[in-house]
């Protein structure tokens, strides 16, 4: 199993999670709270930023790193996956055409032409650790043919964004040993041979790592485990396999157990944001049991031990459930913050102990 990636902006240890800075902002915390986290990475989406706050502005900065003050690899999404789930649910926002996406962000008369060359040669200019290629992604409900037609443009886009990777290599004099990896996405719904047909196709045109493409979860919230496994297996060994979008930590757990090694999701941030907090539940389960608790509950107004004594974030070294309860209660904009970053604690000790458990079994 790969143990790093080998990345502009440094070495990352694998099985890594990178928090989701959709915007080029982790919400409510800043670049020096992400380090304190320990945070090896960030995942931003290509999409958004063209349209917040523009190509424009983010080259004028030379790139994301110096505009968002992050120092550290940042992964770009195509934005591939939101554009699709926003013109799914109403086909004013745009359409899917063989060769590109045109969306319009309000549903008018204004578009924004989403196609393989533009979405390589923006996260270029993103400065990018890592990029996506474009994919058609499917929806669990889309029938077989809609599935086939994904795989068949997931595969002509692959291709197109492989070539217009080389040639902004080669535009921009890039050594090779200082070049943005590229991972293509595998398509194929709950498929099997069009998984295995997806995979194959982009293994033959060759790139630096393999995300699986599509909803990893069924209409219940449940794991398509049948499916996520079989897609790693397809997935060469020597590479990083990425389960995007995956966020859980039990997910998290059994997709490593699977071979996937990278992983992101709001998850985190979000239940932050709604105070539902990640903690650590004593030696069980291999280290691995823990629970959850809301800090608005009675029960903490007068708490005064930390959110996790096992926990060395700025919040529970600093601060008493009680006094985050209180913030939460009053409103402050520093509840969020706080919470956030012991979230963010919590995910990257989850994955210090995957890390852990593999050199122990010498995986």
């Amino acid at each position: 199993m790969l143990r790093e990636m080998n990345l502009i902006h440094g070495r990352v240890r694998l099985p890594a999670f990178f928090p989701d800075g959709t915007y080029g902002v982790v919400r409510c915390v800043a670049s020096g709270d992400l380090d304190g986290c320990g945070a090896p990475g960030l995942v931003m989406n290509s999409y958004h930023l063209l349209s917040k706050p523009g190509l424009g502005v983010i080259k004028k900065f030379k790139g994301l790193h110096a505009f968002s003050g992050w120092d550290r690899p940042i992964l770009t999404d195509s934005g591939g996956f939101q554009v699709f789930s926003l013109i799914r649910d109403n086909p004013k926002y745009g359409e899917v055409r063989r060769k590109e996406i045109i969306f319009r962000p309000d549903g008018g008369k204004d578009k924004i032409i989403l196609s393989p060359e533009k979405c390589i040669s923006s996260q270029f200019a993103y400065g990018s650790d890592v990029m996506m290629c474009l994919d058609y992604c499917t929806h669990p409900d889309d029938p077989r043919d809609t599935n086939v037609f994904s795989v068949d443009v997931t595969i002509e886009w692959a291709k197109r964004c492989k070539q217009a990777y080389e040639k902004q290599l080669q535009m921009r004099k890039t050594p090779r040993e200082r070049r943005p990896l590229l991972f293509g996405i595998i398509q194929g719904g709950s498929f099997f041979d069009l998984r295995e047909k997806c995979a194959r196709a982009l293994i033959e045109i060759g790139f630096d790592g393999y995300g699986f493409g599509g909803w990893p979860v069924n209409s219940g919230g449940e794991l398509v485990e049948d499916i996520l496994a079989y897609t790693a297996s397809l997935m060469p060994d020597e590479t990083p396999k990425y389960a995007m979008g995956l966020g859980k930590p039990d997910g998290i757990r059994r997709c490593f157990g699977m071979g996937y090694n990278l992983f992101d999701c709001v998850i985190p941030t979000r239940e932050a944001r709604h105070n539902r907090l990640y903690v650590f539940d004593g030696p069980g389960d291999g280290g691995f049991a823990h629970k959850h608790y809301y800090i608005l509950d009675e029960e903490h107004i007068r708490d005064d031990s930390p959110i996790s004594e096992q926990c060395d974030c700025l919040t529970c070294t600093r601060y008493s459930r009680a006094y985050l309860h209180h913030l939460f209660k009053t409103g402050d904009s520093s509840a969020y913050r706080l919470a956030t970053i012991h979230n963010l604690r919590f995910y990257t000790q989850w994955m210090e102990r995957l890390q852990a458990g593999a050199c122990d079994h010498g995986e």
